[in-house]
């Protein structure tokens, strides 16, 4: 059974910035892993939209969130893909977290939140510690709004703290990058398989 993934790319810069962002070079690591297991990704990067502020899954004229959210919905897999920045997620990844709270109130007549049966991972690079923090919140909140995550659903890499060198600069990816990358595809593709057989249960079920 094919599977969809998009994966949200949570730089500070839009596409047409000069430099480089070491957040898309891991997606393209990742997008790369998970087509050995037929995955198809598609990528948004988050700072080109306008996702207004808010808890609702519409919040007005100009917001663009309603269609990154029917995208959210129809891939079976969400890949969140965040820098570090003061040793948190960016704001546009917190952003996107605080819009799909209103998962918690859209449910089906068995009480399954709409992302039910959808699986979500993890990318973070930065330079300085801060990785399994950041991990950790984004876990929480795709866990809270109803998304499944699978075993070492992690991929990331930090420089040195206070450091230039960026991952986008690396001439070659360390190896624990690429484990942890392969990993994540073949445990996030598993798994989204399984439940895009066999839904949970609702209330009941």
């Amino acid at each position: 059974m094919p599977l969809k993934a998009l994966a949200l790319n949570a730089t500070l810069k839009a596409s047409d910035a000069k430099d480089p962002s070491s957040t898309e070079r891991m997606i393209t690591l990742i997008d790369k892993a998970m087509a050995e297991f037929g995955v198809t990704t598609e990528v948004l990067r988050l700072a080109d939209f306008n996702i207004k502020p808010g808890v609702t899954s519409e919040e007005g004229a100009g917001d663009d969130w309603p269609d990154i959210r029917a995208k959210v919905l129809a891939a079976d897999i969400l890949l969140v893909a965040t820098p570090i920045w003061l040793g948190q997620p960016s704001s546009v990844c917190k952003r996107v977290l605080e819009r799909m709270d209103a998962f918690l109130d859209e449910t089906d007549d068995q009480g399954r939140m709409v992302s039910y049966g959808r699986v979500a991972a993890v990318a973070v690079v930065g330079n300085e510690d801060g990785a399994h923090h950041v991990s950790a919140e984004l876990y929480q909140a795709l866990n809270d709004v109803g998304f499944t995550i699978p075993a070492n659903a992690v991929a990331y890499w930090v420089g040195e703290a206070m450091g230039s060198t960026n991952f986008v600069d690396l001439d070659k990816v360390p190896k624990v990058v690429t484990k942890a990358v392969d990993m994540l595809a073949r445990n996030t593709a598993h798994l989204a398989g399984l439940l895009k057989a066999k839904q949970y249960p609702g209330e009941g079920g």
